[in-house]
């Protein structure tokens, strides 16, 4: 449950999901986000970390419990990035930021106009005419963000996003994915294996436990914002750190 804060935005009520070949992935999942939060999802490999965004995105049914919502979200109101960029390999980085405005037939003015926009805000718009395959990594996903946010949603889901990207990469998208947040204001839920990352990122970490996936803890990062890469060596960061790290060592000493 959420304490004090943000009044809820959306609810997750004792989801449980079975899959077909009888394994148990999510178990009574009772999870209330804030409008406007960033929460962090964090555990190993196989907690149902991705399967809790595909209930909230509504790309799968939960065998019982529900997902409830402080009010009707409007088309485009959730934005989902996935942990590899998937682009269009034959079409160009603009192309592909507008595809969700151009599926919803936004007028062709207001969509260049929201992709030119959001293209300068990810660092992106020199790039505007390249092809996936000229851009590297980490370029690829900030085109993967851009075009979860040129919908303009209220919730933003992201799992994994930067997993496979280098460190130094995947501390600056850290940085830009915080301004973008902090800009426009949407709630996200952000699925990491890495304690660090999400203790930088959230002001909230739920901790998963695995083998079913159930919620071991709920820890507020009390940490301030705009936060820059002085936080990291902030010993108020390392503390956050230490404790979301031994909640998760403790979640994986009650699995084995």
């Amino acid at each position: 449950m959420m304490g004090q804060g943000p009044a809820p935005f959306l609810e997750l009520q004792g989801v449980t999901k079975r899959f077909p070949n009888g394994t148990l992935a999510l178990t009574d999942i009772s999870l209330a986000v804030g409008d406007g939060e960033f929460l962090a999802i964090v555990g190993a490999s196989g907690c149902g970390k991705s399967t809790i965004l595909r209930h909230v995105a509504g790309l799968v049914a939960p065998t019982a419990g529900r997902i409830t919502w402080s009010q009707p979200l409007a088309a485009g109101g959730v934005g989902m990035v996935f942990q590899e960029p998937t682009l269009m390999p034959w079409a160009r980085i603009r192309d592909n930021v507008r595809l969700p405005l151009d599926l919803a037939k936004v007028p062709r003015a207001e969509a260049d106009a929201r992709v030119t926009a959001l293209l300068a805000q990810v660092g992106l718009a020199d790039y505007a005419q390249a092809y996936p395959r000229e851009l590297s990594g980490g370029m690829k996903m900030r085109a993967s963000i851009a075009r979860a946010l040129v919908t303009r949603p209220r919730l933003l889901l992201m799992d994994e996003p930067f997993a496979a990207l280098d460190e130094i990469t995947r501390q600056k998208l850290n940085d830009d994915l915080l301004a973008l947040w902090r800009e426009q204001r949407f709630t996200a839920m952000f699925v990491t294996h890495s304690v660090y990352e999400g203790v930088y990122l959230a002001n909230r970490a739920i901790v998963m436990a695995p083998r079913p996936g159930r919620i071991h803890a709920d820890i507020p990062l009390d940490l301030p914002y705009p936060r820059d890469e002085a936080l990291r060596t902030d010993a108020r960061y390392a503390a956050a750190c230490r404790t979301v790290s031994l909640a998760l060592a403790d979640a994986m000493r009650g699995a084995a």
